[in-house]
């Protein structure tokens, strides 16, 4: 977990709109394991320790459906502590009849699925960083098939109790509409390093020697248009910087390189080149 603290920059905390929250916030609890740490008639703030917000949710006035082929959220993924916590969501999962994809990347341990309005979800274990394979800067990974027999091995309690309380936001993954001048923002803007590049089609930035706190992607083809601002998905999520002085740089990074800055009651935003929103804390 020591990538997702001071001195390094992570993602913190998700915002996303979904068309119906009452069902939302079934499914985020239910299934995924969240807790509830208020609500309003068309919002709910969601965590994992009862303290820190990981994932926001609303609801949008005259919603519309995810649209396809469109920039914003490919998945967001959420850090498990253990080993054994993965085991243990594994036997949930499959105790509730869940439909769920699954990978072994080498560098993690990792579980794929999506809420009732198609935003993508990963759930993971990382691996001990001793056991990752850097050449040239870039760290190795793979898709493998997940290891179940083994990995259902560290089960250690037939109840499952939710997310525990060391959950973090562990990365973000976005559908982008090119890679060059999204390189630029991410890079040179706000601060991360490219550790792993998929030829031409994805890039998954980090800072710290991390395997990505980012992934960024055109899977959903070259030019894709921004969705519309009542779509269900993406609205916004935070990058956390370990002091002001950190974050004022960013920020004249961002401006050198003519990146959108807003700044309201002390909080920075920008927007990158796809139109994903960045709210940028401290």
């Amino acid at each position: 977990m020591n990538f997702h603290r001071n001195p390094n920059t992570y993602v913190g905390q998700l915002n996303l709109k979904v068309q119906n929250l009452q069902r939302a916030l079934q499914f985020y609890q239910e299934v995924i394991g969240f807790k509830v740490l208020d609500q309003t008639e068309k919002t709910a703030n969601l965590t994992a320790d009862g303290k820190t917000v990981l994932l926001s949710i609303e609801q949008p006035d005259n919603v519309v459906p995810m649209q396809e082929r469109t920039t914003g959220l490919y998945h967001f993924a959420l850090l498990l502590p253990t080993r054994t916590d993965l085991a243990q969501i594994v036997q949930h999962f499959a105790k509730i009849g869940l439909q769920f994809g699954s990978s072994d990347h080498l560098v993690s341990e990792s579980l794929y699925l999506s809420d009732p309005d198609g935003n993508g979800i990963e759930v993971f274990r990382d691996r001990d960083p001793s056991e990752w394979v850097w050449n040239n800067g870039e760290v190795e990974v793979s898709v493998d098939p997940l290891n179940f027999r083994d990995l259902l091995s560290c089960v250690n309690q037939k109840t499952w109790r939710g997310l525990p309380a060391g959950t973090v936001m562990g990365h973000i993954h976005l559908h982008v509409s090119e890679l060059r001048m999204t390189e630029e923002f991410y890079v040179k803007g706000l601060g991360f390093e490219v550790v792993i590049r998929y030829g031409t089609q994805a890039l998954f930035i980090s800072t710290g020697k991390y395997h990505h706190h980012i992934g960024l992607n055109t899977w959903n083809g070259l030019g894709a248009p921004r969705p519309s601002e009542n779509s269900v998905g993406l609205k916004s999520f935070t990058l956390i910087y370990p002091n002001i002085t950190a974050r004022d740089h960013v920020v004249a990074h961002l401006e050198n390189i003519g990146a959108p800055i807003t700044e309201e009651n002390s909080t920075f935003a920008t927007t990158d080149p796809s139109g994903n929103r960045i709210l940028l804390l401290v």
